[in-house]
C-alpha cells in the first residue's frame, strides 16, 4: 500500500514537472531569457522551480534507472525536506559582535546540536537510499549536492547571478 502511494504521488509530481518543463526550454534558452521569467516568479515558484532542476540534476548525476526514479525522487524530497526542517532551527543571521558571552555559547552549542541533528538524519537517510540505489551512487549524490550548494553560494554572495571565483575557506 505504502508503496502504491508514493508512486502515484511520485506520477502527479511527474506529470506537474512534466507540464512546467513543457512551457519553458531551459536548456535552449539564453541566459537573459531564464533570468526574466524567473525574476516574475513568485518566491514559493522559484523554489519550486529549484528543487526540479536539484532533483533532475541528481538524478541525471547518478543515472538512476527509469524504473527507480519515482521511489528515488520521493525519497530525495524526502531527505530535502527533512534537512531544511533541521536547517530552519538554527538562524545563522545573527549578529555575533554585540552578543554576551553567554548567548553565544548558547548559539555554538544550538549549532553542534543541530550539526548533529543533520548528520542523524543523514546517516538514517543513507539506509533508505541504499534500497534504491548503490552505495557508489550515493557518495556521488552527497557529492553532487554540495557543489550545488558551494554554486548556490557563490552566486548568492557575487548578488548578480553571475559566477564567480570558489571561495577561500580559512
Amino acid at each position: 500500500m505504502k508503496k502504491i502511494t508514493i508512486l502515484l504521488i511520485a506520477i502527479f509530481a511527474g506529470q506537474s514537472v512534466f507540464a512546467q518543463e513543457q512551457k519553458y526550454d531551459w536548456k535552449t534558452m539564453k541566459p537573459d531569457q531564464r533570468k526574466q521569467i524567473i525574476q516574475k516568479m513568485s518566491p514559493q515558484e522559484r523554489m519550486s522551480l529549484l528543487k526540479q532542476f536539484r532533483e533532475n540534476m541528481i538524478v541525471s548525476q547518478l543515472d538512476v534507472p527509469q524504473s527507480d526514479q519515482p521511489e528515488f525522487k520521493t525519497l530525495y524530497a524526502e531527505y530535502q525536506d527533512k534537512q531544511n526542517e533541521i536547517k530552519s532551527k538554527f538562524n545563522s543571521n545573527q549578529e555575533y559582535d554585540n552578543m554576551s558571552d553567554e548567548e553565544a555559547k548558547k548559539q555554538l552549542n544550538l549549532s553542534f546540536e543541530v550539526g548533529q541533528q543533520l548528520l542523524d538524519n543523514r546517516k538514517a537517510y543513507a539506509q533508505k537510499f541504499l534500497k534504491v540505489i548503490s552505495p557508489q551512487q550515493l557518495l556521488q549524490m552527497y557529492q553532487t549536492e554540495g557543489k550545488i550548494r558551494n554554486k548556490i553560494l557563490d552566486r548568492k554572495q557575487d548578488g548578480s547571478g553571475n559566477s564567480v571565483p570558489q571561495r577561500r575557506r580559512p
